[in-house]
């Protein structure tokens, strides 16, 4: 199990190079991947969607990259028609208030777009030097998600071992459901026709009732669902199976789990029942809250 939220940096130098690669995760329903380059790297965007693509299937993942160099190889160009436009409009401006003052060279290049300066780069030359140091910070954002999703796996368990809890007590009340649909109907007979019971209208009207009320499939179907669950979050705990679809699969059984745990408290008024409901509602939610973080 993988959660979606983790955070990872690494940096390398080689000579006067250095490299970083942060990359951060948070929740998302679907993959949302963000790739942060500088403008001149921007060939390599692609590579590093699919490079990271690869690697999950869920969650909003942000990768920066950035390079620093002490000597990169600049070129310096001189824009003339800038200067000598420059030079004019001074010249003009000082005739027309009277000035005898003469433009300098140093005026002149510290104007804007007198002197222009561009930065050599070939992006295919910085892959090599950006990929192991995106590997290792990929491998190390997997590495946290993992651990984290031990953890919410660990606390989801533990919800679900409350929940097994409450449909034990559940069950061991089910059969006092019946036998008070029984009772119940019985006396209201006796109350109406005294002496005169008709046991095959109390045994009729019994069944309908408890066609009606009685929570016994409702409870194989919520002991299925955690079953199935339970064998799913144990085996995204040990990272068997598939990473990618397991927090889905186990939104989907939360909601079946709930529409179960719904019908029995619906169609049984006892107290103990409904404290044993209330409880499984509030280990549910707090399952589904930690699957919300769950790839």
């Amino acid at each position: 199990m993988k959660s979606m939220t983790g955070y990872a940096y690494r940096e390398s130098s080689s000579g006067s190079t250095t490299v970083s690669v942060e990359i951060k995760g948070h929740n998302s329903r679907f993959l949302d991947l963000s790739v942060y380059l500088p403008p001149w790297l921007s060939p390599l965007e692609m590579q590093v969607r699919e490079y990271i693509g690869k690697s999950f299937s869920r969650g909003k993942v942000e990768v920066s990259i950035r390079v620093k160099e002490k000597d990169a190889p600049v070129t310096v160009v001189v824009n003339e028609n800038a200067a000598v436009e420059y030079e004019k409009a001074i010249r003009g401006l000082a005739d027309t208030l009277g000035l005898r003052e003469e433009p300098s060279l140093t005026m002149i290049l510290s104007l804007e777009g007198v002197l222009e300066t561009e930065v050599k780069r070939d992006a295919e030359k910085y892959r090599a030097l950006i990929e192991p140091v995106l590997s290792a910070a990929s491998d190390q954002f997997a590495t946290e998600r993992e651990r984290e999703g031990r953890n919410t796996c660990e606390d989801i368990l533990a919800h679900l071992g409350i929940l097994d809890e409450a449909v034990r007590t559940v069950s061991a009340y089910a059969p006092e459901v019946e036998t008070s649909i029984k009772e119940n109907l019985r006396s209201r007979f006796a109350e109406l026709l005294g002496e005169k019971i008709d046991e095959s209208r109390i045994l009729s009207e019994t069944a309908v009732l408890l066609m009606k009320y009685t929570i016994s499939e409702e409870l194989v179907r919520l002991s299925s669902h955690l079953a199935e669950f339970r064998i799913v979050a144990e085996r995204a705990s040990g990272g068997e199976g598939e990473a990618a679809g397991q927090g889905r699969k186990l939104d989907f059984l939360c909601q079946e789990i709930n529409r179960e745990v719904n019908t029995i408290g619906s169609k049984t008024p006892m107290l103990e029942v409904s404290r044993a409901v209330v409880k499984m509602k509030d280990a549910l939610e707090n399952i589904r809250e930690q699957l919300r973080n769950v790839e």
